[in-house]
């Protein structure tokens, strides 16, 4: 493992990144949104990720795959994203419903090098994706109202541009920050997970795809229904 060799594709696969709007449907009535998260077992040995598709508008589940791999990476903040998606790509090649658009957990181009999961994975499949992060990585925003819905722009250490939002989704909740992916743009990506947001924090895509890599009671009762 070669940091500074990974740092270059990062940098490499960055420049790839599309940041607007590039869709092959009509994107006023997606059929399917996926969600993504990864987990780890075993003290980290191994990496669990989850996939989800919910059929849009009523985002209901559809589908779901799990797929367990090995962890060949370790942790090492801003790489984050090869140790996740080797499991995530196993877990994609299982979904027979292919989402539209996938909402993925952890960060897209509001990355210091602009390409976190959600950015990486769109990358390698070549979809639509944002990042919906439940922690701030990098850039800096103004204070954010305590109102639900509440919104500001997440800003690069320059101020100069624009890498995401920051959004309140719920009262009383920590925000969470939102970022272009690939392939859609900065203002479509807040629209789309205000979309998908039922009155929790997280919107539904990544909230069922955190129940099911965690195995959570909500994601166990949604079963046995």
């Amino acid at each position: 493992m070669n940091l500074e060799q990974l740092k270059q594709q990062q940098l490499d696969y960055a420049c790839r990144i599309i940041t607007q709007d590039d869709f092959d449907f009509d994107f006023s009535e997606p059929r399917y949104i996926g969600g993504t998260d990864v987990g780890f077992e075993n003290g980290g040995e191994i990496t669990r990720a989850a996939i989800v598709v919910l059929s849009y508008p009523d985002l209901a589940l559809v589908e779901y795959k799990i797929a367990k791999i090995k962890t060949a990476f370790p942790y090492i903040p801003g790489y984050l994203s090869f140790r996740e998606y080797p499991a995530l790509l196993q877990a994609w090649q299982q979904i027979d419903h292919k989402p539209d658009l996938l909402l993925v957990d952890g960060q897209g181009v509001a990355h210091p090098r602009g390409i976190g999961i959600a950015s990486h994975l769109g990358l390698l499949l070549n979809m639509p994706t944002i990042g919906v992060a439940k922690k701030r990585l990098y850039g800096q925003h103004a204070e954010l109202a305590g109102t639900p819905l509440a919104y500001e722009k997440l800003m690069d250490k320059s101020a100069e541009q624009q890498i995401g939002w920051v959004l309140r989704s719920k009262l009383r909740c920590n925000p969470l920050f939102i970022s272009t992916g690939h392939r859609v743009s900065q203002q479509t990506a807040l629209k789309w997970v205000i979309n998908c947001l039922q009155g929790y924090r997280l919107p539904e895509p990544t909230r069922f795809a955190d129940a099911v890599a965690s195995n959570k009671p909500l994601f166990v009762r949604r079963l046995q229904r």
